[in-house]
């Protein structure tokens, strides 16, 4: 199934040079008078090698389909992160190596999609928009609501999203999980 480059997600399997390869981040550049493009992380299943690939906007990207099972995130120990199967209760585990940035958006019990490719698990699909408390940023400005300068907020997982000046900390927020951009307040 073939989509354009700007819908790649991190966590999306994708056949790229005729390997399968997992999306670890996807960066969305628009350079001066230059065209936009897409850089985006990626990682060989087979090898396990990571590079970097510059896409144009309109390239069809390959998707592979694989089998998909709806699940929870349960807790992570270190660089294991334990899901849970939401209908038999079976429990998997995958590696960081495996999950990419996508781990900055995992919160206990966040509803996600492991995609599972000749029965080993090879990644994760997030939510479009996920909700996190900050947990670290400057005080917030109170007459500051209409203006387009922003602060770097570190949220409960270790994300920095750079939010408008008034939100402070202990708030939650919305983030879109393809950007990686504050959207509202939860």
């Amino acid at each position: 199934m073939a989509i354009p480059a700007t819908q790649m997600r991190p966590g999306m399997i994708i056949k790229h040079n005729n390997e399968l390869h997992a999306v670890f981040s996807v960066e969305h550049r628009t350079p001066g008078n230059l065209r936009a493009f897409i850089q985006a992380k990626l990682r060989n299943l087979r090898t396990g090698a990571m590079f970097e690939h510059r896409f144009r906007s309109p390239d069809p990207i390959e998707r592979v389909i694989v089998d998909e099972i709806a699940m929870e995130f349960l807790y992570n120990d270190g660089d294991d992160y334990y899901f849970m199967n939401t209908e038999n209760y079976e429990q998997t585990l995958l590696k960081r190596d495996t999950l990419g940035d996508a781990v900055e958006y995992l919160t206990a019990n966040l509803q996600i999609t492991v995609s599972f490719f000749d029965g080993v698990a090879v990644g994760i699909e997030l939510p479009q928009v996920v909700e996190l408390t900050v947990v670290e940023t400057e005080p917030g400005l109170k007459s500051a609501t209409a203006s387009s300068v922003t602060k770097p907020a570190t949220m409960e997982t270790g994300l920095v999203v750079q939010v408008p000046p008034f939100i402070n900390e202990g708030e939650k927020i919305r983030i879109d999980t393809a950007e990686g951009a504050y959207m509202s307040r939860a």
